[in-house]
């Protein structure tokens, strides 16, 4: 059974090189997905309270052999409970969502500097990671000023900061930013969209012996980052695990870099509204 090998967090915790995404899956869908994922080899789950996927996330793990402590659970704070004792009350109830006791890894799913909260939410959190319901601590979508804010406000860093990340939006600047302030970077959509026939990216495809998919996800480990892909599909779960047999040379990054096109396909986190 292929597995992701384990990165170690600035907090000393320890967190698979690959994750699976659950975004947009519901109920039964997602539970079905994240049992096959466990059964395949995954063994970081990412899921957020907006994605209203949590109870079948919980399920799926509630089902598994596999022991909580070998398991590492990701979700994220959604706009509209951000602020101290909303957030509180907002991990209690992913915590119940989820039937479980802790969380590895809880989130900010967006800074929202319009709403100007989310330095009160990072307090919540340090509180609940003391209290042991939070393993580790970290943001989304989050860019250089918010991040510094955060750590001069409250002095702690962000263990993770989950950024939209694929070969046409490589975020190099933010990728710097946070190796800088000693954050990991995880990058959600890291398939992008529409690159499957990218010619360059098929001549990889072609060079290596593996689909474009896993070129882009192995691309992202590279950087490093820790992709998050999402597939319903069996076959295609355990193709985006099995990337860490090989390796990409000079080339073949430079050769990626020159896929930049800024292509966003997510809000921008300066303005974007979510609730």
């Amino acid at each position: 059974m292929p597995q992701a090998p384990l990165l170690t967090l600035n907090d000393g915790n320890t967190i698979p090189a690959l994750g699976f995404g659950t975004y947009p899956m519901k109920d039964q869908e997602v539970e079905t997905a994240v049992k096959a994922a466990l059964l395949t080899g995954y063994r970081l789950i990412d899921t957020a309270a907006s994605y209203e996927n949590e109870p079948g996330v919980g399920n799926a793990l509630q089902a598994s052999e596999i022991e909580r402590k070998d398991i590492f659970l990701s979700t994220k704070l959604r706009g509209a409970e951000q602020g101290y004792d909303k957030a509180r009350h907002a991990l209690d109830a992913s915590l119940q969502r989820l039937n479980v006791e802790y969380v590895d890894l809880y989130l900010i799913h967006w800074p929202l500097p319009a709403q100007d909260l989310y330095v009160e939410s990072w307090k919540a959190m340090i509180t609940a990671q003391k209290e042991g319901k939070i393993r580790s601590i970290g943001v989304s979508n989050f860019q250089e000023a918010h991040l510094e804010r955060l750590i001069q406000e409250t002095g702690v860093t962000p263990a993770v900061n989950q950024i939209e990340l694929h070969v046409d939006f490589p975020q190099t600047s933010m990728l710097a930013v946070n190796k800088r302030l000693g954050i990991l970077t995880q990058g959600w959509t890291p398939l992008g969209k529409g690159l499957m026939d990218n010619p360059t990216l098929v001549r990889l495809s072609e060079k290596h012996n593996r689909s474009p998919g896993q070129i882009m996800l192995r691309w992202a480990t590279q950087l490093p980052a820790i992709p998050l892909p999402k597939s319903g599909n069996p076959d295609r779960m355990r193709a985006n695990l099995e990337i860490f047999d090989f390796t990409l040379d000079a080339d073949d990054l430079a050769a990626i870099a020159k896929l930049d096109s800024n292509n966003r396909l997510g809000g921008n986190p300066d303005t974007y509204e979510e609730f």
